[in-house]
């Protein structure tokens, strides 16, 4: 069976170290969208909060770690591997790779879903 969200071995394992670090009563990691950048948005990993409502998350479980989505982000996150790389400049970070994206800023940080950027003037 496919997962909605995949979690790979290294991504797994750096979800499980944050955990180690969490504040005391948050039950785990979210990974959410935030409105930014040239193209419009970006990935977000923050703690859940103690009291947070989980009810407008979706909860995603894969190689022995776990991942709250928020549901209203879901639709834009289907089909998302998590991994955890190391860039060429020894740089450590997560790394979402999204079939839903359409485009992506030059830089890299930002992305978008659906649609096309504007063109410039």
């Amino acid at each position: 069976m496919n997962t909605p969200i995949k979690i790979t071995e290294k991504a797994a394992k750096q979800i499980n170290a944050l955990m180690e670090k969490a504040p005391e009563g948050s039950p785990g990691v979210r990974l959410t969208i935030k409105s930014t950048g040239c193209s419009g948005n970006s990935y977000e990993m923050e703690y859940v909060k103690e009291g947070d409502d989980l009810s407008v998350d979706e909860f995603f479980e894969e190689n022995g770690a776990s991942i709250y989505i928020p549901k209203l982000h879901s639709w834009m996150l289907f089909g998302t591997t998590i991994d955890y790389i190391t860039d060429e400049l020894g740089n450590t970070r997560f790394d979402f790779i999204n079939p839903n994206e359409t485009a992506r800023c030059g830089c890299g940080e930002s992305f978008q879903v659906g649609g096309k950027l504007p063109d410039k003037a």
